[in-house]
């Protein structure tokens, strides 16, 4: 299949390198955004100049959008809507409230125009390296006429369900992520009180995580349902909670005798087993 003609708007912190990673795998790229100096650099790359997000959507076959929020992705669909081929798909590559890809999907097919959801995952450095996941929610037309062109910009490429499943598979990955900023706060107060190098537990935990696979390790199984006895995850996740219930319980007191509040660490401990399907 040749590479269909693609349009990007947005040439942010991740949509600029997302776009200059299709230009890197020759993939014909129209680009707009609002600031000059991104879309120079693109045109340099190898991309063409579109003078407007009409002119753009007139001109290619998926129309990329990496904007800032909700508002200008309804902004950027409805410029682009009165000039589209029909046919068209839009993919929108920011991350959304859960019903507004639903919602653009209705008003774009009002048009003739496909569209799908598609956050990634990956931040600048994995846009910069063709490296990203991109989470893709909508229908098996428009998941397969957008394919290519993220392809060419991820190595995980996941088509997760119909219009908005992307989204939410992006808000489920990202609440993990935050919490576990919030738990690693947490734990570098505990350290910090005990008078521990807090750089050096860092890159401690990034070396650990790297060969455990971190919390993305327990996330094997496809349901999240009570474990019969004879499965087997209860057996490991058996071993997993007497392990975690012993460490955290000490980690509770060292914090308690250094005066050092772990609320997360009090809510973990009587909910992991259960957490796990125990």
């Amino acid at each position: 299949m040749s590479a269909p003609t693609v349009g990007f708007v947005g040439l942010g912190n991740i949509g600029g390198p997302m776009a200059k990673r299709l230009v890197s795998q020759g993939v014909p790229l129209h680009v707009y955004d609002v600031a000059p100096e991104p879309v120079a650099e693109l045109v340099a790359a190898g991309a063409k100049e579109a003078g407007s997000v009409a002119e753009l959507a007139a001109a290619v076959d998926v129309l990329c959008v990496m904007v800032r929020d909700d508002d200008q992705v309804r902004e950027v669909l409805g410029l682009a809507l009165g000039s589209a081929r029909e046919g068209l798909v839009v993919v929108v590559h920011s991350t959304v409230a859960p019903q507004t890809p639903r919602q653009l999907e209705i008003t774009a097919s009002k048009h003739g125009v496909l569209l799908v959801d598609a956050p990634v995952s990956g931040g600048a450095m994995g846009a910069a390296e063709g490296t990203l996941a991109i989470l893709v929610g909508g229908s098996d037309e428009a998941y397969a006429a957008a394919r290519p062109a993220l392809e060419a910009m991820g190595t995980k490429v996941v088509h997760a369900g119909p219009i908005g499943s992307g989204t939410a598979f992006k808000l489920a990955r990202n609440m993990m992520h935050f919490v576990a900023f919030t738990a690693a706060t947490e734990a570098q107060r505990l350290a910090e009180a005990a008078g521990l190098d807090l750089r050096a537990l860092g890159d401690v935990v990034r070396h650990t995580d790297a060969i455990t696979g971190g919390p993305g390790a327990i996330m094997h199984r496809e349901t999240t349902a009570p474990l019969a006895e004879d499965d087997f995850w209860h057996g490991v996740f058996t071993h997993v909670t007497a392990l975690g219930e012993k460490d955290l319980g000490f980690a509770i007191e060292l914090a308690d005798s250094l005066g050092v509040d772990v609320p997360m660490a009090r809510e973990a401990l009587p909910r992991l087993g259960k957490g796990l399907g125990l």
